[in-house]
């Protein structure tokens, strides 16, 4: 019923028929189409029209203050022709300003006037070049096809698979690499359907886990085949509802120990809303978008609400999520977390954007990840 209210509120706010119809495929475009990124890359994950160098010395750099140059931790400032560099703590914050620490430069020329984006992507490249870790580039072999993915040795029975989430690449694994690296865990870090070099979905949509799961399902063979005793499942954002698919429907699902889930989402129609209207489409058409997306990709609402309610959980999962996540709502979290304290340990990270909590605190992310492997292995 409150989906037909819905879209007779929409409807009348639009238009009836082919207008009405036009408009909610518009607004579910960005979360339909994975390249896009849109609705699932995150408020935060790049930085606003208008962020400026204001100033800049060797140890430190002073950018137009806004949300995201404020945010405590660790960021990249991108801009044009792949510049890029990290900055940490915020020093002093002015009216206009934001004054933080300058850690590194990389690639390109920065200067006074140059507009940056803030993105999370410190580190780029691939294990070797960003980290110094010894890795094999190796393919997983899907249903659809070959799917790229960089492999690193380790000496336990307990390896983990990681799974990035829409809008990013296998980069967004590189920050926690080190800690799985101590711990001399063995690490897939995998593509799936839609990425570059992987195979396309054959309709060209994502569906939000409900077949790109299967991509991890093959990756959790792969792993099977070439000696894992248990497999942890790691994944950021959609990548941690495919995980979490994966550990409930997959035939292989008694080689699972346990899950990593960073800023997943469990709310999906709530997330286009969400992405909908900080793109300014007033509520009434958001809501049309989100039952667009519905429609379009025939994604199954109760078995969605099953993994949201943790129904078929049967592992530990190590949930991390922020209040202020503007994407996945932080309520979701809570309540999985409150409905299956028997398995899941909620870790809150204050101020970090979705699925860039690591760069929101890299010392207490990677912390409460070691503590948290430490049993299972």
């Amino acid at each position: 019923m409150r989906w037909g209210t819905a879209a007779i509120v929409a409807a009348a706010a639009v238009g009836t028929g082919a207008a009405a119809l036009l408009i909610g495929r518009r607004v579910s475009e960005r979360a339909v189409r994975p390249g896009l990124g849109g609705a699932f890359a995150g408020a935060g994950s790049a930085g606003g029209p208008g962020i400026r160098v204001q100033e800049l010395a060797a140890d430190r750099v002073v950018l137009t203050r806004s949300v995201e140059t404020e945010r405590p931790g660790r960021y990249a400032l991108e801009w044009a022709e792949g510049g890029h560099a990290v900055v940490g703590d915020v020093l002093s914050t002015g009216p206009q300003s934001v004054t933080r620490r300058l850690l590194a430069t990389g690639a390109g020329s920065l200067y006074s006037g140059t507009e940056v984006r803030v993105t999370a992507r410190v580190h780029l490249g691939d294990p070797a070049s960003a980290l110094g870790l010894d890795f094999t580039p190796t393919d997983v072999d899907g249903e659809l096809g070959p799917m790229p993915a960089w492999y690193l040795p380790g000496i336990r029975g307990l390896w983990a698979i990681l799974v990035h989430g829409p809008g990013a690449d296998r980069q967004q694994a590189l920050p926690v690499l080190p800690v799985l690296h101590a711990l001399r865990m063995p690490v897939l870090v995998v593509t799936h359907r839609g990425d570059e070099g992987a195979p396309p979905s054959p309709d060209g949509l994502g569906h939000f886990g409900e077949t790109e799961w299967r991509d991890v399902d093959a990756a959790v063979r792969l792993a099977q085949a070439n000696g894992a005793g248990r497999i942890v499942l790691y994944g950021w954002s959609l990548g941690a509802t495919m995980a979490l698919h994966t550990a409930a429907r997959s035939a292989w699902r008694d080689s699972i120990a346990g899950l990593v889930l960073d800023s997943p989402v469990l709310d999906w129609p709530a997330t286009v809303r969400r992405e909908a209207a900080r793109a300014g489409v007033p509520a009434p058409l958001a809501e049309l978008g989100a039952l667009a997306a519905e429609g379009r990709t025939k994604v199954d609402l109760a078995g969605f609400a099953r993994l949201a309610d943790g129904t078929d959980l049967n592992v530990p999962a190590l949930l991390l999520h922020s209040p202020v996540d503007a994407v996945a709502p932080f309520a979701a979290a809570e309540r999985l977390a409150r409905r299956r304290d028997d398995l899941v340990s909620l870790h809150p990270v204050p101020d970090g954007a979705h699925a860039a909590l690591w760069n929101a605190d890299p010392d207490g992310y990677g912390e409460a990840l070691r503590r948290w492997l430490t049993p299972l292995l």
